[in-house]
């Protein structure tokens, strides 16, 4: 195990008499954060190399050389053979100045045509490519995870609320794809926000370009981008893609949000719906019977740090003049933060969702005598020929005296509801049974087992789909 330390200390001071204080050097560091973008910037030093070959700036071995030194130290740094020099000033120093210690003063030529400003906007992209593309697989995973659960349950009646009121009948299964449909939805912004940020920066310098006769598409196809960046000064200074990225990550923490609340409502006693494995809950210090649902409340917890960092991410660029400012070095703990946030997020909620025991005697017992079919009734009347309002106005009297009698919806009688309005038939008796109604719910989109089924099928396909991105 080994450090770079016989190296020049930073990458610049030539102008200066003397270096920055110890307490500004210290403020001003970043190897802590920026060091886990080692490999980005291994692989943009490696492109950048060779393409200085190509351009008959460098010689081929002088290239060679850089580029098996740079192949070595990112080698010693995943193995654990050369540890990161926490003085350095960023990571980006750190390889340059471990790569003078590999291979002599020949490493000094790696800069040549370019800037700190280029190298730390390309490996930054490179590093949210890498990014999205394992949050990408994990939400693909919570989707199937969340749809084979679903598959099990298009029968399992449960309550509907609105306003956390008991509304209309719905399914267990109807009530999660609503959440594959919100993932899907973060999916594609993911996926869509690739499309922006796939253009290499590289080759910018400072914020003027080069006066080297380069070849910035030599480093972006090397770097499997799809092309550069237009403008030089927009290259060194955009920040949009770690805008996007923080802000699709974080309404996805919201779509996660939104379920563990919903897991930890239905896990009390109160709702009875769901059982939480043990291994993702916890006990209490004082209480010896308590099963608490941490890791959900964790989750909704964490959603708000990932907002905060969609907050940080904006204010951080509002105010700033074109190009490079420092301030943009404060964008890495946004970026990654969210990163560590949502990741784990992503693998914890698959794992309570497909380990947790669903009580479906629970979930039905809670629709009975809810007056969650009254709709049924209305839209009865209304198909015998009386207006929705007058319809929704005899409904309303109906449940008002079953409140008063304590006499459940499901229980009237034929000549109690015909006491209301001489259009009820016998049929009507069936609508209020609360299976029957999920049943009747069959427009495209609803609650009715047929039409989650059809949800299930496509959703399978969606998935399918997916799979192509992994490639």
């Amino acid at each position: 195990m080994r450090r770079a330390t016989d190296k020049p200390s930073r990458m610049w001071g030539g102008r200066f008499q003397k270096p920055p204080s110890p307490e500004a050097e210290a403020f001003s560091r970043s190897i802590e954060i920026d060091a886990r973008m080692w490999r980005q910037d291994v692989w943009g030093s490696i492109a950048h190399a060779r393409m200085l070959a190509s351009c008959n700036i460098l010689t081929p071995q002088e290239a060679e050389q850089i580029v098996q030194g740079l192949l070595e130290l990112g080698q010693e740094i995943e193995s654990g053979a050369l540890q990161l020099d926490p003085g350095a000033e960023d990571i980006h120093t750190f390889i340059e100045a471990s790569l003078h210690n590999k291979i002599g003063p020949v490493a000094g030529k790696l800069h040549t045509a370019r800037s700190r400003n280029d190298q730390v906007a390309t490996d930054s992209r490179l590093w949210v490519k890498d990014a999205i593309r394992l949050i990408l697989l994990h939400l693909h995973y919570l989707q199937e995870i969340i749809v084979s659960t679903a598959s099990k349950h298009t029968k399992t009646l449960m309550p509907g609320l609105t306003h956390q009121q008991h509304a209309q009948p719905v399914s267990l299964a109807h009530h999660l794809m609503a959440y594959f449909w919100m993932f899907e939805r973060d999916f594609e912004r993911l996926w869509d926000c690739q499309k922006r940020m796939d253009y290499s920066p590289l080759g910018s310098g400072a914020l003027a370009g080069t006066s080297f006769a380069i070849n910035r598409r030599f480093t972006a196809e090397e770097l499997g981008f799809s092309g550069v960046v237009e403008n030089s000064m927009d290259a060194v200074s955009d920040r949009d893609f770690a805008a996007e990225f923080i802000f699709a990550c974080s309404l996805m923490m919201v779509h996660l949000s939104r379920l563990s609340q919903e897991l930890i409502s239905w896990s009390s006693p109160e709702f009875g719906y769901v059982t939480l494995d043990d291994a993702f809950t916890t006990g209490s210090s004082i209480m010896p019977q308590k099963k608490n649902p941490d890791i959900a409340e964790l989750i909704r917890g964490r959603s708000a740090l990932a907002i905060g960092n969609t907050a940080g991410i904006l204010s951080l660029l509002k105010g700033l003049m074109l190009t490079y400012n420092r301030d943009l070095q404060d964008d890495k703990p946004l970026l990654f933060g969210t990163f560590d946030i949502a990741l784990p997020s992503l693998d914890l909620m698959a794992a309570m969702i497909s380990t947790a025991e669903w009580n479906v005697k629970a979930m039905r017992a809670a629709s009975r005598g809810d007056f969650s079919t009254a709709t049924e009734l209305a839209d009865y009347l209304v198909q015998k020929g009386e207006t929705f309002r007058e319809a929704h106005r005899i409904v309303g009297e109906i449940v008002l005296h079953c409140i008063s009698e304590r006499q459940p919806l499901e229980k009237m009688t034929l000549p109690q509801l015909r006491k209301r309005s001489k259009l009820f038939g016998e049929d009507a008796l069936e609508l209020i049974r609360p299976e029957r109604a999920l049943m009747a719910h069959n427009t495209e989109g609803g609650p009715s087992p047929k039409r989650v089924q059809e949800q299930i099928r496509r959703a399978r396909r969606i998935l399918r789909r997916h799979e192509p991105f992994a490639d």
